[in-house]
């Protein structure tokens, strides 16, 4: 690594850490404010406000809004950089466009494994603690209740809850299938069903009917213990519980429920693919950073900081926009994520090749 390349790092990375710190600050006073009487009227201990929730705050936002700082930092610093004509002197003195790019690329690497990491396996326990947090002194989303689910919990068994209450793992009008291919072997009726532990639930005022052939099996009681696998939190999972998840965790998960055939399995799987799509986001917008800023103009870096505000936001819209086509059904979670990065990238590549000519 030659004098450049450390040179070209510590401005990308120093201007990025420092816009970082500066728009997060900003960004905490705000939701402060917004928040307080929440705070004051739930009665949130000091110790909860600043460990479970602005912890915790910090890196999702961060990490949430990298794209537009990176874009911003590398507009700044190298519209700086061609402004005093340092890139001139870069190529004059026989280093080609290419060769400068590589200490971008480094650091946009850098920048990648950081959000990685952040995405896939902190910011889902730190998510964790902040939602809690909410839950309990802003505002409320988790669910007691759970209505009308049905799932897969083994192939050719379907189980179907009426009611299910949180609180003493009790549910209502329960239905357990089984078949055999697309043969009907046995179905389960229960008036009430409760959890005990470990797959194991009892059935209170059940009904059990077999079927062989042309005859069929009646048989009543009071009380039956069985094991059903699955377990009550399976019932609640909503989308705010895909950001509770690690990258393994959520993989298994989106697998065991497209087995059971669940029907909300589409919001986990834009969520895995936006784990992947947002750290790649990080040579997109060093990409185009680059190349809008790169030559040097009239009127300083006001011009190339407008355009890359302007290119960031329209980043940021069209990545939250293209998310619901996948919620909606019109196209697939890999597209739907994926459709931003691939129509920027081509952007960035048509920009890369006319300057560096």
């Amino acid at each position: 690594m030659k004098r450049l390349d450390k040179y070209i790092i510590g401005k990308f990375l120093g201007t990025f850490f420092f816009s970082i710190v500066l728009i997060m600050s900003i960004a905490i006073i705000f939701d402060l404010t917004e928040k307080m009487d929440d705070f004051f009227e739930n009665q949130a201990p000091l110790k909860e406000i600043i460990f479970d929730y602005y912890l915790n705050f910090v890196p999702y936002f961060m990490n949430m809004f990298s794209p537009l700082f990176i874009f911003i930092s590398v507009i700044f610093f190298t519209s700086k950089l061609a402004g005093n004509s340092e890139i001139i002197a870069i190529l004059s003195s026989g280093v080609s466009y290419h060769r400068m790019m590589m200490p971008y690329l480094f650091s946009a690497t850098l920048l990648f494994l950081m959000s990685f990491v952040l995405t896939g396996y902190i910011i889902p326990r730190s998510s964790e603690s902040m939602l809690r947090f909410q839950d309990k002194y802003i505002q409320r989303f988790t669910r007691d209740n759970a209505c009308n689910v049905q799932i897969e919990v083994a192939p050719g068994s379907i189980f179907y809850i009426e009611t299910f209450q949180k609180q003493n793992n009790t549910g209502y009008r329960a239905s357990l299938y089984h078949f055999d291919g697309k043969r009907l072997v046995s179905h389960i009726t229960a008036e009430r069903i409760q959890y005990d532990s470990a797959y194991n639930w009892t059935l209170h005022s059940y009904v059990r009917r077999e079927f062989h052939d042309m005859y069929e099996t009646l048989t009543r009681g009071s009380r039956l213990d069985t094991i059903i696998p699955v377990v009550p939190k399976e019932l609640f999972y909503t989308t705010e519980d895909a950001q509770m998840m690690t990258n393994p965790e959520l993989k298994s998960y989106i697998e065991t429920q497209r087995r059971r055939g669940a029907g909300n399995v589409q919001a986990f799987e834009t969520e895995w693919w936006k784990r992947w799509a947002s750290p790649i986001g990080a040579f997109i917008m060093t990409l185009l950073g680059v190349t809008l800023s790169s030559k040097k103009v009239r009127g300083g870096m006001g011009k190339n900081l407008g355009i890359g505000i302007t290119l960031s936001a329209l980043y940021i819209l069209f990545s939250t926009v293209s998310t619901t086509f996948s919620v909606r059904g019109v196209m697939s979670p890999f597209m739907s994520v994926w459709l931003p990065n691939f129509v920027f990238l081509a952007i960035g590549l048509v920009l890369y090749i006319r300057v560096s000519r």
